[in-house]
C-alpha cells in the first residue's frame, strides 16, 4: 500500500499490483531507485491494434522519462501526439531453486511506468536531453565531446513522458518452500545473479596520450556491478 507520508504515484486498477500485492509499492523513491540503478527499459505500445515491445535506452529527470531514437523508427513516429505507453525495467537478482516445482523462482527489482509519451519539439529541451542521454551514463563526458551536428539533431528524435501511474515489484525472499517440504532431502539455493563491469577495451585508434578520464574509472572499475555503477552516475549528475 502506498505510504501517505512519502510522495507517492497515484494507484488504480492500471498500475495496481494484484498478484503478490505485499511485493508492490508506488512511492518515488522505492520506483525511481530501480529506474536509476538501470540504463535499457522496454517500452510498449499498440499501432493499428497491433502490440509491438521496443527495447532502448533511456534516463529520469524528475518525474519524467526520456528516451530518444531515429527520426525514421515507427515507434517514435507513432508517438508523436501523445500515444499512451507503458515503459518496464527488470534487475533480475537470484534464481530460487526450492524443493517442489511450484517454489522455483526468482528475486528481482521491477517497475511499469504508465503515460502518454510526445516527441520532444522545443529545440533547447531536445538539446539538453541529448546531453543528458549520455552524461546521465558518463557524467560530464558531453563537456568534452565534438558538438552534435545539424544533421545528427535533426535525426535524432526525442520522447519524453510524464510518469502518470507506477508501481515497484521487488522479491526478495529467497527460497520459500512449503513448510512439509523443508524435512525432504532435496538441495535447495538462491543463486545470486549480477551484470558485472568488464574490462575497459581502449579504442585502438586513441591518439597518443588520450587516457580513461579519473571519473570514468571510479564509476566504472572493472568488476563492479552495473546497478550501483549507474546508481553512482544518475546521482552524480543529478545530485538531490
Amino acid at each position: 500500500m502506498a505510504d501517505t507520508h512519502t510522495p507517492s504515484y497515484p494507484v488504480d486498477q492500471v498500475n495496481k499490483v494484484k498478484r503478490m500485492h505485499e511485493r508492490g509499492t508506488y512511492d518515488h523513491e522505492s520506483v525511481h531507485a530501480i529506474l536509476d540503478s538501470a540504463s535499457m527499459c522496454h517500452v510498449s505500445y499498440v499501432i493499428d491494434g497491433q502490440p509491438f515491445c521496443t527495447p532502448t535506452l533511456f534516463w529520469r529527470e524528475g518525474t519524467k522519462l526520456y528516451w530518444h531514437g531515429s527520426s525514421a523508427s515507427r515507434m517514435l513516429r507513432n508517438q508523436k501526439e501523445g500515444e499512451p505507453v507503458c515503459l518496464t525495467v527488470t534487475h533480475l537478482d537470484s534464481f530460487i531453486l526450492a524443493r517442489s516445482g511450484m517454489h522455483h523462482s526468482a528475486d528481482y527489482r521491477s517497475v511499469m511506468a504508465f503515460g502518454h509519451a510526445k516527441v520532444i519539439t522545443d529545440t533547447d529541451e531536445k538539446h539538453q536531453a541529448l546531453v543528458s542521454m549520455v552524461d546521465r551514463l558518463f557524467p560530464n563526458r558531453t563537456a568534452g565531446l565534438r558538438e552534435i551536428n545539424s544533421q545528427e539533431f535533426k535525426a535524432t528524435t526525442v520522447i519524453g513522458m510524464e510518469i502518470e501511474k507506477a508501481s515497484a515489484k521487488v522479491r526478495a525472499g529467497g527460497v520459500a518452500d512449503d513448510e512439509e517440504d523443508y524435512a525432504l532431502p532435496i538441495y535447495a539455493e538462491r543463486l545470486p545473479v549480477h551484470v558485472t563491469i568488464g574490462k575497459a577495451e581502449p579504442c585502438p585508434r586513441l591518439i597518443d596520450g588520450v587516457e580513461r578520464s579519473e571519473e570514468l574509472q571510479n564509476i566504472y572499475p572493472e568488476g563492479r556491478r552495473l546497478d550501483e555503477a549507474l546508481t553512482e552516475a544518475y546521482k552524480t549528475t543529478y545530485p538531490a
